[in-house]
């Protein structure tokens, strides 16, 4: 078929690499006056119709709004069904559940890595508690405390060690500050 035959299958002529599409689009084809005529009346008919559906919509529209106001729905609540109503739509979607999924299992992931982490730090810091130079430093401070508060109780642990420390040093009575010295006269 020719591109100038007429029939059941009219061919449009397609715009090739480089040429001006709306060149093309704006040529007007060769028509006789009577179907000049013709396509003057459809688009009297079309734009018309258009005007009425308008004003159709516009009485839709108004009589839409007075319903409303009747049943005291006010444009917050329908904002507020809006986004619940899209916010379900969203949850709906493949693209959301594969996406929730795939956050999961990160998740899931991230917290047995963190998991292991932290074991690992754990046994870090208990290999370096079982270590000759903490040992060392732990018996100074032991020594230091006897030293200080008397003897260390057996079975105590470094920790305890520290905080009897702190609260020996606490509990000792030091004489005042001089500014709250008083002078007797």
């Amino acid at each position: 078929m020719d591109r100038g035959e007429q029939g059941l299958l009219k061919t449009e002529p397609v715009a090739e690499e480089g040429e001006d599409a709306v060149t093309m689009l704006s040529a007007p084809e060769t028509l006789t006056e009577e179907e000049q005529e013709e396509l003057r009346r459809e688009l009297t008919k079309v734009e018309e119709e258009i005007q009425t559906l308008s004003q159709v919509l516009a009485a839709k529209e108004k009589h839409l709004a007075e319903l409303k106001r009747k049943l005291g729905i006010s444009s917050l609540q329908e904002f507020k069904q809006n986004i619940a109503k899209g916010w379900q739509d969203v949850t709906a979607t493949n693209a959301y559940k594969k996406t929730s999924e795939t956050l999961s299992q990160a998740g899931q992931k991230a917290s047995a890595a963190f998991s292991s982490v932290g074991s690992v730090i754990t046994k870090k810091l208990e290999d370096v508690k079982n270590s000759p130079t903490f040992k060392s430093f732990e018996e100074k401070v032991e020594n230091l405390k006897s030293k200080v508060g008397g003897a260390k109780p057996a079975g105590g642990d470094f920790g305890e060690v520290l905080n009897s420390t702190a609260n020996a040093t606490s509990t000792m009575t030091t004489e005042p500050p001089p500014e709250q010295m008083t002078e007797s006269p």
